[in-house]
């Protein structure tokens, strides 16, 4: 029998994903409040409907939301409407959010885990991402067969409900530090008259070398693109919510309160729709200049 599940959130992630797991033959209903997400849905084949009570019985849910208090909203009423197997909440949330959640699906018989993704769009329209998860044995196995097709199998189980949220938000708070320490690295090089790309690239070989150093640099910022598709308004949310989590349990990070600090920065003189990759211009400026200018000087060759 085909398997059922709905996809709540149709953006760049969760219409990626819906794709995805439509033509891996799975039966999948969408729910987005935006006229366009559910038209480009359609348009792939994808049952989209324009409320939570049209999805009607699935065995899944998948969520893709914007932020904890719409997971808080959606999953009673995912519950309630008659999600047989279980809830997958691939939001950037919170873990106070995903044990209230796993604790009511617990009680209605269902399942819920969180399970945030790191990937981008490339790895949803391929089903694999890699998912950090949390959630009871009993949940996790219930909802394998959507895990399994989101990821390929590449996630991991990391502990109870909200094990998952704050394993991703260490993780992008990590990021984050390191996306701003490579940077001002690589201003100090080219300072010297190191190219920055050679410096990358032997930071790259040896015990500083990071996927900031090794990827993120090389593709996003000395390309001249800063085109990763992850926005600088999540990215500096990510790591003011990793602070919230911190905060929570008597932790007191100076280095990631230094690095939420300078993203907040960058937020407020780049704008919340800039590339992520773009914190380069505000911690070396040198560096995204001389990549702006070679990119420039590639555009007059061509012509």
């Amino acid at each position: 029998m085909q398997k059922r599940i709905a996809v709540i959130g149709l953006g760049a992630m969760g219409g990626a994903m819906a794709a995805t797991l439509h033509t891996s033959g799975w039966s999948v209903t969408g729910f987005d409040p935006s006229p366009v997400a559910r038209d480009a849905a359609t348009a792939l084949g994808i049952r989209a409907v324009d409320a939570l009570e049209g999805i009607g019985e699935v065995d899944y849910a998948v969520l893709s939301l914007p932020n904890a208090a719409l997971v808080r909203s959606t999953v009673p009423a995912l519950l309630a409407g008659g999600v047989t197997c279980g809830i997958v909440d691939t939001t950037t949330s919170e873990p106070a959010t995903s044990r209230e959640m796993s604790e009511l699906a617990e009680a209605t018989g269902s399942a819920f885990v969180d399970a945030p993704v790191s990937g981008g769009r490339a790895g949803a329209a391929t089903g694999r991402l890699s998912a950090f998860v949390g959630g009871t044995d009993r949940a996790v196995e219930a909802v394998t067969p959507a895990l399994e097709a989101l990821t390929s199998g590449q996630f991991q189980h990391l502990g109870a409900a909200g094990a998952g949220n704050v394993v991703k938000l260490i993780n992008n708070a990590l990021a984050a530090v390191n996306l701003a320490t490579v940077g001002e690295a690589l201003a100090v090089a080219e300072a010297w008259g190191v190219d920055p790309a050679a410096a990358a690239a032997g930071v790259s070989g040896a015990s500083g070398a990071s996927k900031v150093s090794s990827a993120m640099y090389p593709d996003w910022v000395l390309s001249g693109t800063h085109d990763s598709g992850f926005s600088m308004g999540l990215m500096a949310r990510d790591v003011s919510l990793a602070m919230d989590i911190a905060a929570e349990v008597g932790e007191t990070p100076e280095l990631l309160r230094a690095s939420s600090a300078l993203w907040q920065r960058s937020l407020a003189e780049l704008g919340a729709t800039a590339d992520f990759t773009e914190i380069a211009r505000t911690v070396a400026p040198a560096v995204t200049n001389q990549a702006q200018s070679r990119g420039d000087a590639a555009e007059k060759t061509q012509e």
